[in-house]
């Protein structure tokens, strides 16, 4: 049997007002001078001041690139290295949501290694280490702070692009749930079905290890519990803090065990009708867990569990079928639609998105069941 492998930042700093520790943590990495890549959301929001703060306390100098847009554009990464070359900076601040924290780990990889950031998609492709960097999430969703990936956009070929190496992982991850407290409910909502794919797919994957089951279980039952009240109550700590607790659980868990179909049909959803991550993931949930549930019905079973269902003396395949009856009663909850037809897509452009999935036929590999072209064919006509 293969060796199972766990993957993780250096150090996670997690909890209420963690963000405070951010200076010493810095100084700790050596820094002097701290280059905080943001979007435009987070500065108008004000919710840069904790980190100037701590860092100003610090005795650390920063300067901030703010032009991360969604679904993040390769061309931003060059921006802010420049930006980061020019004012010499030593240390990279991800800050912000999913989109922000690749970038950041972009500019911390093409410092270092040079070139064109797309020349590394691949695996392991990364050859230098590169400059030290803290990821701090403003979301709960991406994990992105945890993980050994990055995902940027492909203008020129309208493409998602996937950098996956050990040189992404976060030297350290400052994860306050105060920080997400004013994230609006659908931001809320998409996120946390985000977080929730990631640990799904990755607790049914036939690479799931022992560590990311433990992460992935756990992760599944918070979000079931925390992910309504906080898309409800955007207020309520508890809430939240276990929503930063699951989105954090779910990436370190994939960044062990992988992830599936649920991401290689949801990317071309995405680029194609210019839809949030999460929500591309939200949409396509049901309908792959459909398409996959006779690979692991015992671990679909499982999760219905995790989700409140009673599964006690049912044969697996029954448990399993309520595990996609919990997560449309979740979508229904969140207001979420997981039609296609919901979005304006139509049926004469799934010839591109299945040219799109296909793409990404290596997560077919972890998936717990095999995909032809013809079946994801099916599966965007299911989800239609």
């Amino acid at each position: 049997m293969p060796s199972d492998l766990f993957y993780s930042p250096n150090k996670v700093v997690f909890g209420p007002d963690a963000i405070k520790s951010l200076g010493s943590e810095a100084l700790q990495l050596g820094a002097k001078k701290a280059l905080i890549v943001t979007d435009p959301r987070v500065v108008k929001a004000d919710l840069l001041q904790p980190v100037r703060s701590s860092l100003g306390s610090a005795g650390i100098q920063c300067i901030v690139y703010d032009r991360v847009e969604p679904e993040p554009p390769a061309r931003c990464v060059k921006e802010a290295t420049d930006q980061f070359l020019l004012e010499q900076c030593d240390l990279i601040i991800g800050f912000g949501g999913g989109s922000s924290l690749d970038v950041a780990k972009g500019v911390s990889l093409l410092a270092t290694n040079g070139g064109n950031l797309l020349d590394l998609c691949g695996i392991d492709l990364v050859k230098k280490k590169g400059v030290p960097k803290i990821l701090i999430p403003t979301t709960s969703g991406t994990g992105s702070e945890v993980t050994r990936v990055l995902v940027v956009t492909d203008e020129k070929n309208n493409t998602k692009e996937v950098i996956n190496s050990i040189h992404c992982l976060a030297d350290v991850a400052v994860v306050d749930p105060l920080l997400t407290l004013t994230i609006p409910s659908r931001v809320t909502a998409d996120s946390g079905m985000d977080a929730l794919v990631h640990a799904m797919e990755t607790y049914v994957s036939v690479n799931a290890t022992p560590f990311s089951d433990v992460f992935a279980e756990k992760a599944i039952h918070w979000i079931n519990k925390y992910l309504p009240i906080a898309w409800a109550k955007g207020s309520n700590l508890e809430a939240r803090y276990f929503m930063s607790l699951a989105a954090l659980y779910a990436g370190t868990a994939f960044a062990s065990g992988g992830l599936g179909a649920v991401h290689a049909l949801a990317y071309p959803i995405g680029t194609e009708y210019r839809l949030p991550h999460g929500r591309s993931n939200a949409i396509m949930l049901p309908h792959i867990m459909k398409f996959n549930l006779s690979g692991n019905p015992e671990k679909y079973a499982n999760v219905a569990a995790f989700m409140g269902k009673r599964t006690e003396g049912l044969p697996a395949v029954k448990g399993a079928l309520l595990a996609i009856e919990a997560v449309q009663e979740l979508l229904e909850t969140l207001q979420i639609p997981y039609r296609l037809r919901d979005y304006g897509i139509s049926k004469k452009d799934f010839p591109k998105c299945v040219e799109g999935a296909m793409r990404f036929a290596r997560l077919f590999v972890p998936n717990p069941r095999d995909l032809t072209e013809e079946d994801v064919l099916s599966v965007y006509e299911e989800a239609y």
